[in-house]
């Protein structure tokens, strides 16, 4: 994985979109750490849109309807619970900066999040950035049981009705595998990133089903 030092250059949202278009994203060591890096890794997570893979348990979590869908409706609330400590995640990449430049790209419109709701309580989502037909995948989180499950179940049914081409995972982990996520090197990624972003997608074309 290469890193570069990302303070050698007035980082702007028209400055992290030209980023993401060659294949580099930002992050920070951790929260309380103003600095950020640009990382470009030598495998590259994706999951493939047209093998996505619903596992059973969720399938039956998916059916019972347990959360209401929501799009864009509270970026503080997503990016603020990405970055919650939790027993399972002591650290944060999140700093102030990243906070900063993903809400005026939410403003912009080129960072969008997807929520589940219960009770009128936010208990889960994603947030990512779209450019072109790629979807990058930033973070997500979970109050409760499958929360962020349900919500990348439902981004890729909007990416798939919407045009899109890539879903980019940035790593891989063992959670996302079960949803057939799987790593490229990266020249091979580079070629799916510049073959999306000459795609025409739509973000709002799916119609988010209701409870």
């Amino acid at each position: 994985m290469t890193e570069y030092d990302a303070e050698q250059m007035k980082i702007t949202p028209q400055v992290l979109l030209k980023a993401y278009a060659c294949g580099l994203f930002p992050m920070a060591e951790s929260a309380d750490d103003p600095t950020l890096y640009w990382i470009e890794p030598d495998q590259r997570g994706v999951i493939p849109l047209d093998t996505f893979h619903v596992p059973r348990s969720l399938a039956k979590t998916l059916r019972r309807n347990e959360f209401e869908i929501r799009i864009d409706s509270d970026f503080e609330g997503v990016i603020s619970g990405c970055a919650e400590l939790t027993s399972e995640r002591r650290e944060t990449w999140i700093n102030q900066p990243i906070r900063d430049l993903y809400g005026e790209l939410f403003q912009m419109g080129f960072c969008h999040t997807v929520e589940c709701w219960q009770q009128g309580a936010l208990m889960g989502g994603l947030y990512g950035i779209h450019i072109g037909g790629a979807f990058f995948g930033e973070s997500m989180f979970s109050r409760v049981p499958d929360a962020s499950k349900v919500a990348l179940v439902h981004l890729r049914n909007r990416l798939k009705a919407g045009n899109f081409a890539l879903l980019d995972t940035q790593f891989v982990t063992d959670h996302l595998r079960r949803f057939g996520a799987h790593e490229v090197p990266r020249a091979e990624y580079n070629e799916l990133l510049q073959n999306a972003l000459q795609v025409d997608s739509d973000f709002f074309r799916y119609d988010t089903p209701s409870n």
